[in-house]
Parts: structure tokens; sequence; C-alpha cells
């Protein structure tokens, strides 16, 4: 298979250090990173006509995607500013 653009490292490459850890220690984190990563899939066979979808469909695994990504980008601000405390 080709490579998957949209990975979680090439959507926030500022946060891969944060992203490894917190997929380690936080359990609803590596979940979310997960459903992230399966959309992402889904969506990516799909616009490479492997498992293709009607337009509805896309839509909505488009913004799921967007959805998870927001929650993640949030929850790396979180970690982020937690780290930076003294």
């Amino acid at each position: 298979m080709s490579n998957t653009p949209h990975k979680l490292a090439d959507e926030f490459p500022e946060y891969v250090g944060a992203i490894r850890h917190l997929r380690e220690v936080d359990g609803h984190f590596n979940r979310i990173a997960d459903e992230y990563d399966a959309v992402n899939r889904a969506i990516h066979r799909a616009e490479t006509d492997i498992e293709p979808v009607d337009d509805f469909r896309m839509t909505d695994m488009r913004k799921e995607r967007m959805r998870l990504k927001d929650e993640i980008y949030g929850l790396l601000g979180r970690f982020e500013a937690f780290e930076e405390q003294p």
C-alpha cells in the first residue's frame, strides 16, 4: 500500500515526542489516536479506490477525522502547557 497521508506525525510534527509519550501513558489519548488512524486509513483506501465509498460516507469520514484531530490537538496543547509548568 502507498504512503497514507495525514498521519498524526505529519499533521503535528512539533508534537511527535508528545504523541509518542501520550500514546504510552494516556489510555484516552491512545484510543482516540487509534480511532484517528483507522478513519484516516479508511479515507485513504476510499480516495485511492481500494475500497470506494459514496460521497456522503466520504464526507462523514472526513468530518470524523477532523473531529478526532481537533480533540487530539486539544490534548496535545494541554500536555504541552502541563510540561512547561515549573
